[in-house]
């Protein structure tokens, strides 16, 4: 078992590292302030071929495995969370794309965001429906005059050679700032099973009766755009389904295992930069004449952070390794390291901003940003006790029920 990573891992790891020094660092606090999306240093990212990490090579990517792109997010957002987040988010939705989308949808959508030049969404979440993705909302077919407004959750009718949708998503990342989105509808709402009768549909932003209304006032990650998402009879040509009409809950379910190690590595990220900083404060400040460093309720909690955080980090690279080699435990390991790193992430940032005392609880130290945006890590991509939930299928044999 070799525990080195490759020479081409460690150089990404260094020259994402610098970037995130150089150009992230510097300006956390002013764009988590205002809540403003950093457009212009994700930009920046592109040119570093950090927007395109999961595109492969033939659309515009890099085409990184799963444990470079862990490495990557670490990196990121041991420096920002908030900003990590824009950087890695830019291509949400893209491996839909990758996956099931037709050459013609590879070429259109895939390189502009591997470039630098787009930004996209996934929109699934709608304002009833949260972890039970399979709960998307789907009456019968909309009645004559029936606005989205009387409706919930998204559908999408064919009329002709279009899909007309009618809903509304909730909780978007990228929603406002997006150009286009990955759209998961209700396109057959006759169709037996739980699972079934779901598509994905591309939406472009620009398509009348489209509108997103950012959200404000998030707790953390604020420098990522967050959004409702309004469709009122948007009208998409019949080529922006993404693969098999009907198949889209299952396609979505193929993901989530890679997404979910996506996020561990994100929590790890945030729990190395917290611990960071804090054996950095420790060191400089003095308490009763010498660092507090030198006491050894400082020096366990500082033992315990790090250690934790390895801990967290060895089972997120085993969970990206088994994505890029099929492994049978990869859907528990993914369960498994999404919930114990983002557990890590909260309890590691708390113990941060106690190291730090009444200095943690202000913005003049990163660890207050931290403890606010670690806990978004146990919602997003699967909630702590869904995680618990999956995890406890896998050892009991019971498959998706």
């Amino acid at each position: 078992m070799d525990f080195e990573l490759s020479d081409e891992q460690k150089q990404v790891r260094e020259e994402v590292r610098r970037f995130a020094d150089n150009e992230i660092k510097p300006h956390a606090t002013e764009y988590d302030t205002a809540e403003k999306y950093p457009r212009q240093i994700v930009e920046q990212a592109a040119e570093l071929g950090l927007t395109g990490a999961n595109i492969p090579l033939e659309y515009g990517g890099v085409g990184y495995d799963t444990l470079t792109n862990a490495i990557i997010a670490e990196e990121l957002f041991a420096a920002d969370p908030g900003i990590g987040l824009c950087v890695q988010s830019a291509a949400f939705g893209a491996d839909a794309i990758v996956g099931f989308g037709t050459e013609e949808q590879k070429e259109e959508y895939l390189e502009p965001v591997a470039t630098g030049e787009a930004v996209m969404g996934a929109a699934i979440s709608e304002p009833d429906v949260g972890s039970d993705v399979s709960s998307v909302s789907t009456r019968a077919e909309k009645s004559e005059g029936q606005g989205a407004s009387e409706r919930s959750g998204s559908t999408a009718e064919k009329e002709g050679d279009e899909w007309v949708i009618d809903g509304n998503k909730m909780w978007i990342t990228n929603g406002s700032v997006g150009d286009f989105f990955v759209v998961l509808c209700k396109t057959d709402p006759d169709a037996e099973g739980r699972y079934n009768g779901f598509s994905q549909i591309i939406v472009e932003a620009d398509r009348d009766g489209f509108e997103a209304e950012k959200i404000t006032g998030k707790l953390g990650i604020r420098a990522s755009d967050t959004a409702e998402l309004l469709f009122d009879g948007v009208r998409v040509p019949e080529e922006n389904l993404v693969g098999t009409r009907g198949a889209g809950f299952l396609q979505l379910m193929q993901f989530f295992d890679e997404t979910r190690t996506g996020v561990a590595a994100q929590a790890v990220g945030i729990a190395r930069g917290a611990a960071e900083r804090a054996l950095d404060y420790a060191q400089d400040r003095e308490q009763f004449s010498k660092p507090i460093s030198e006491f050894q309720a400082i020096q366990h909690k500082l033992s315990d952070m790090h250690t934790q955080t390895e801990a967290a980090r060895m089972l997120t690279y085993k969970s990206a390794w088994s994505v890029d080699h099929a492994d049978d435990q990869l859907t528990m390991l993914a369960s498994m390291a999404k919930e114990y790193a983002s557990r890590v992430a909260v309890e590691v940032a708390d113990e941060a901003v106690q190291i730090h005392g009444g200095a943690g609880y202000v913005n003049d130290f990163d660890v207050e940003r931290f403890y606010r945006d670690a806990k978004i890590t146990q919602i997003y991509e699967g909630t702590t006790e869904i995680q618990k939930n999956i995890i406890a299928r896998e050892l009991l044999g019971k498959g998706m029920v």
